[in-house]
């Protein structure tokens, strides 16, 4: 499976897929470099009156709900409409949603309007959005992990689509199968959306490979991650110079190099 991974990984490159990304205000230029830096091509349209027809000729589309504007909400439905129309695949990061109930609300519009192929959120949102008690402050999960097992698989099956849940280590379920993904970096809590740029490079990912969402995920999830490790060894703790690094350690990342550092643990 890993060797789909490299696979996966070096046709982003090879192929350039187009995604378009709808996402917070917070982080939005730190989305369209690190799409850049994976090989892909970011659009960020969320104009309503365009987002829907740029939906059909894109290879993903990503919607992070973290600044939910009423424009925003508005340019979300219609490129659902457009993505759902056209087969695009649709990744969704439900930024908040353990804590804010217009957010569950508005996922929930997302998906009678398309079939998600992927929700990816930190444990807290992943757990509150399964029905299971979590911690939270604001976007920021304060959950230790217990029950994330069972809340994404519990998820992946009520939703029919892949569900990972970031943390100290990454989970990703599908309806039947599980990855455990060990390699990241506690630096990732020093900066701002490393959540949302995470999202856009699961996208790039889905956006080569739709037919094969959960190991996309899996793909996009292990890059990133290991691309944080090279950053903290050079930038050690200071969060400007990891976040710059970061960008240079992605772009660099080869199929071989997630060959030779992932640490993943697979089960079915």
């Amino acid at each position: 499976m890993l060797r789909k991974c490299v696979e996966i990984w070096d046709e982003v490159r090879l192929k350039t897929p187009l995604v378009q990304c709808i996402t917070n205000y917070v982080t939005i230029n730190d989305v369209a470099n690190i799409v850049l830096a994976s090989g892909a091509s970011p659009a960020m349209v969320e104009n309503p009156k365009e987002a829907g027809d740029f939906a059909r000729i894109s290879s993903a589309l990503y919607l992070n709900l973290g600044t939910l504007t009423g424009e925003q909400e508005l340019a979300m439905l219609e490129a659902v409409k457009g993505a759902s129309f056209a087969g695009v695949p649709v990744i969704v990061d439900p930024v908040a949603c353990g804590v804010i109930p217009r957010k569950v609300e508005m996922l929930e519009r997302l998906i009678e309007n398309s079939k998600i192929a992927c929700i990816k959120g930190n444990s807290a949102e992943i757990k509150s959005l399964a029905g299971v008690e979590a911690s939270a402050r604001g976007v920021d999960s304060l959950d230790q992990g217990e029950g994330l097992e069972q809340a994404c698989q519990a998820l992946a099956k009520k939703e029919q689509t892949v569900v990972a849940a970031t943390g100290a280590v990454d989970v990703v379920a599908d309806y039947q199968r599980l990855a455990f993904i060990k390699n990241g970096t506690f630096l990732y809590a020093s900066i701002t959306g490393a959540g949302c740029m995470v999202g856009g490079v699961v996208a790039a990912c889905i956006g080569i490979a739709p037919q094969e969402p959960w190991l996309a995920t899996i793909t996009g999830l292990i890059a990133f991650n290991i691309a944080g490790e090279r950053t903290a060894r050079v930038s050690g703790e200071n969060p400007g110079s990891f976040r710059s690094l970061l960008f240079d350690n992605l772009y660099h990342m080869r199929g071989e190099d997630i060959l030779k550092e992932a640490q993943v643990e697979w089960r079915s």
